[in-house]
């Protein structure tokens, strides 16, 4: 049996999305060890998350609040922690969306790449869902995709979620229309 070929536009970039839930909290365990800590932050300045925005998923691709207006972000924008290292540098963040009663969506989750590799997405991760699984909710979800860290889909398959649909995305390269770097996300080839 052979697949449907899906042209990509010239220009535009592809990704398969993947929708995951869990319904059950992980069992209790201690937090895994870290120098690193978060920061919840109680006003979001736009600038200030744009700027961990792209520091954290250019190499990814992550451009979606990098296109929005002021007036949309700040609509959008949900519960933000950032990741502070020793010095107290913004080093990752989080995005946790409560809007929907009962859930938690994690909109975005991640480090900037020069930590990839230390064993700091573990601690991370085990933050993110202990943050999540607050008192009413019943599921949380996230949405990953084909350009993510290779590593994010089997985490949460570890954890417990499950993928309950999929969808095909194709979107101008935000690379060409000058919201990311040209020559960030090296894995990702461009084709203008």
């Amino acid at each position: 049996m052979t697949g449907q070929l899906l042209g990509v536009p010239r220009g535009h970039v592809a990704a398969v999305v993947t929708y995951l839930e869990t319904v059950e909290p992980p069992a209790p365990a201690p937090l895994p060890d870290s120098p690193l800590r978060l920061e919840r932050w109680s006003d979001v300045d736009l600038g200030r998350y744009r700027a961990l925005f792209r520091r954290v998923g250019a190499k990814w691709l992550w451009f979606s609040r990098l296109a929005m207006d002021d007036a949309r972000l700040a609509g959008e924008v949900a519960e933000v922690h950032a990741v502070l290292d020793e010095r107290g540098d913004e080093v990752g963040m989080i995005e946790l969306d409560f809007r929907s009663t009962g859930e938690c969506l994690i909109r975005f989750l991640g480090l900037v790449p020069e930590l990839a590799g230390r064993g700091h997405g573990r601690w991370l991760f085990a933050q993110t869902l202990a943050l999540a699984w607050r008192e009413g909710v019943g599921r949380v979800r996230v949405h990953t995709c084909t350009l993510d860290h290779p590593a994010a889909l089997p985490a949460y398959l570890r954890a417990g979620f499950r993928a309950y649909s999929r969808a095909f995305e194709s979107f101008p390269d935000p690379r060409l229309n000058g919201l990311l770097p040209r020559d960030c996300a090296p894995q990702i080839p461009l084709v203008d």
